[in-house]
């Protein structure tokens, strides 16, 4: 689950922002002014960080460019302050994306989702499809090998190509004369 950091020192504002996020599905963290956010950054390390400019104690502008120091986690600002300097300055700064209130909140949601996909690597987990396991049978479908036990059994390739078939088509009956048609006359077949 992907953590976001809302430090935003309206807390009406946090919980509404809270409460559509974590109905998206991401883990939500909240703080009320820079100084809390700081300290809850090092603690959760989140994924990405929404940051309102103007809080107390220590302003968003502060906590972006600290963040920035050691972090590469996105930043999206968010601010009532409209004017193209101020947007430039946090963007300057490291912000990655600036959010001017009042916003919508499928704007919001669209904006993290962007956001998390830049820095997101999808998990690809490489999987070796031609490779076939059931108990302690494996059949290596790329060298036309058979073991069980880790012990190779020698097939032809007519009895290994049945194997597979059978192996694909579990549960399911063949007639004898289904299974000559499709792999022609075998001794396993004389069985």
């Amino acid at each position: 689950m992907q953590k976001v950091a809302v430090i935003e020192d309206e807390k009406t504002i946090s919980d509404i922002i809270k409460y559509n996020l974590e109905k998206e599905g991401y883990e939500v963290h909240t703080a009320y002014d820079g100084e809390e956010g700081l300290e809850l950054i090092n603690k959760v390390s989140p994924d990405l960080i929404m940051l309102d400019i103007m809080m107390p104690k220590l302003d968003g502008l502060e906590v972006c460019k600290t963040v920035r120091q050691t972090r590469n986690t996105p930043i999206i600002m968010l601010t009532a302050r409209a004017d193209e300097i101020d947007k430039v300055l946090g963007l300057e700064l490291g912000a990655d994306d600036y959010i001017t209130k009042p916003f919508g909140m499928r704007e919001l949601i669209a904006r993290v989702k962007a956001n998390l996909r830049r820095v997101t690597k999808p998990a690809v987990e490489e999987v070796n499809t031609n490779i076939l396991v059931e108990d302690n049978l494996v059949m290596d479908l790329s060298k036309y090998e058979v073991s069980k036990k880790g012990k190779v059994i020698d097939l032809t390739l007519r009895e290994f190509e049945l194997l597979k078939f059978l192996w694909f088509e579990k549960g399911k009956v063949f007639s004898r004369e289904t299974l000559l048609k499709k792999f022609g006359d075998m001794n396993i077949m004389e069985m």
